[in-house]
């Protein structure tokens, strides 16, 4: 993985491959962004010239490679555009971005130094981090040679005063980077390499690694327990399913949250099956459990001061002679019953297990992460994941943590009239499904009846954001993203300043 340094070397005289600086659209034309002033006075002045001449615009996204003036040690300058011009700094996520363009460019290069416009702890950690989840790159199943290597050192300019402040950014963006690809990571893995007791097995190795409670039902204990929900999911598959509870706790905590994820490690649809070009991707169905995963990871590696708890509901969803049956019906953990009226409506069934056991612990908050419904996509496209909750405090809540870190999201609600069709059955208490407009609003409302009086609860449906399938952009890589983690852990950490 690339690696993060911060020196208080002057940009001139760092010995680098590679410096990037920012550049943007000015009311007369391309503007060097501060940060890069050595740059600038390398090329005498003249660099925004040489970058229109080099057909540099500024627009965001934008990369343009030229060879250093003389008087740089870096052979090398990397123009990454901003976007328009801004006197008073530019946002987080302007700088992520532009950081990540930096790194995915400069793949290959053994160190570049960020020359961005960075001054405080907030837009350093923003460079930090934007750069690390740049540079991601899974090649797991390459051969050697098969493409360029991520950008070998990453390295961020701070004034000698401010040189502490600059290094514990960099510490963070770290622990943060590191979790967020190591759950692309496990989206990216082929469904026949990461199975739910394989997925629980890397659980347990990081709660060896970082000093995490973790524990773990086979399918003996889930039967035992009564876990109809995930049984029923995944009593089809060769490879049974888990449920995964990896607990963090801080002797200052004064909440404790409960974060709970959707693990379907591969969704065929089972006997509901899909469709050929519906399911060739469905290896990220298990992303919210690797969100959640890597948010509990995230913030015990951050110290934070409140209690965490992740339940990973795993299975995998397969069509066979023992395979749930539309029309069977599953008695869930806690005693309720579900019709099922689609194979394919199965995260839902997971969820809800664990929403009661996690419930049964009274947490102060349970939030559940789920590539649940397609149409929540249809609703709000692949970058954006909806955000439902039955206390309104709280959906605002996730929504304003998501937009300040940066990842979209937009509250839904959960209207009551659509509740009555999911309980329209005569042998059941409900049934999987509802009504087809608002389908996603459905999927939310089911997993409300599971929630114990008192508990504030929330969903994320992620399933636009979740896996990109388009060409990479800022930060973004094509695959696996790890939608909602910096949401969670910014959740966490507010909670734990509260």
């Amino acid at each position: 993985m690339t690696a993060l340094s911060v020196s208080t070397s002057s940009a001139a005289s760092l010995r680098a491959d590679a410096l990037v600086i920012g550049v943007a659209k000015g009311p007369k034309g391309l503007v060097v962004a501060s940060g890069a002033e050595a740059v600038v006075e390398a090329f005498e002045g003249k660099l925004a010239e040489v970058l229109t001449t080099l057909g540099a615009t500024g627009a965001e996204g934008e990369a343009v490679k030229l060879p250093a003036a003389a008087g740089l040690k870096a052979p090398l300058v990397l123009a990454v555009g901003l976007g328009e011009s801004a006197e008073g700094g530019y946002d987080a996520e302007t700088l992520r971005r532009a950081a990540g363009v930096a790194a995915r460019t400069l793949a290959g290069v053994k160190k570049a130094a960020l020359l961005l416009p960075a001054e405080s702890a907030e837009e350093i950690e923003a460079l930090a981090l934007g750069g690390l989840l740049g540079s991601y790159s899974f090649g797991s199943y390459k051969g050697a040679g098969s493409g360029k290597e991520p950008v070998g050192e990453l390295v961020l300019l701070a004034a000698r005063k401010g040189s502490k402040d600059a290094k514990a950014a960099a510490e963070r963006a770290t622990a943060l980077g590191e979790e967020i690809n190591r759950a692309r990571d496990l989206i990216n893995t082929a469904p026949n390499d990461l199975h739910p007791k394989a997925f629980a097995a890397i659980a347990q190795a990081a709660g060896k690694e970082h000093g995490l409670k973790v524990e773990v039902l086979d399918e003996k204990a889930l039967a035992k327990g009564g876990f109809g929900g995930i049984l029923g999911v995944g009593v089809g598959s060769a490879n049974p399913p888990r449920l995964v509870k990896v607990a963090y706790t801080h002797p200052k905590a004064k909440a404790t949250l409960a974060f709970i994820g959707k693990g379907i490690t591969y969704d065929s649809g089972g006997i509901s099956l899909k469709p050929a070009g519906h399911n060739e991707t469905m290896k990220c169905d298990m992303s919210g459990a690797a969100a959640v995963f890597a948010a509990v990871v995230a913030a015990k590696r951050l110290g934070l001061a409140v209690n965490v708890t992740g339940w990973l509901a795993l299975a995998e969803n397969m069509p066979s002679g023992s395979a749930t049956r539309p029309g069977d019906v599953l008695r869930m953990y806690g005693g309720k019953t579900v019709e099922v009226l689609n194979t394919d409506a199965e995260g839902r069934l997971v969820l809800a297990d664990a929403i009661v056991r996690a419930g049964e612990e009274n947490p102060d908050v349970i939030v559940d992460v789920a590539t649940l419904t397609g149409a929540m996509v249809l609703a709000l496209g692949n970058r954006t994941f909806g955000v439902m909750a039955n206390d309104d405090e709280l959906r605002t809540r996730l929504h304003e943590t998501a937009e300040a870190v940066g990842e979209q999201s937009w509250p839904m609600p959960l209207p009551a009239e659509l509740r009555k069709a999911m309980v329209d059955t005569t042998i059941a208490d409900l049934q999987n499904m509802g009504e087809r407009m608002g389908g996603g609003l459905v999927a939310g409302l089911f997993l409300k009846e599971f929630v114990a009086e008192g508990i504030d609860w929330a969903h994320l449906d992620i399933a636009g954001p979740a896996f990109h399938e388009g060409a990479p952009y800022g930060y973004t890589p094509k695959g696996g993203t790890g939608s909602a983690i910096r949401t969670l852990v910014r959740f966490a950490e507010d909670t734990a300043n509260a």
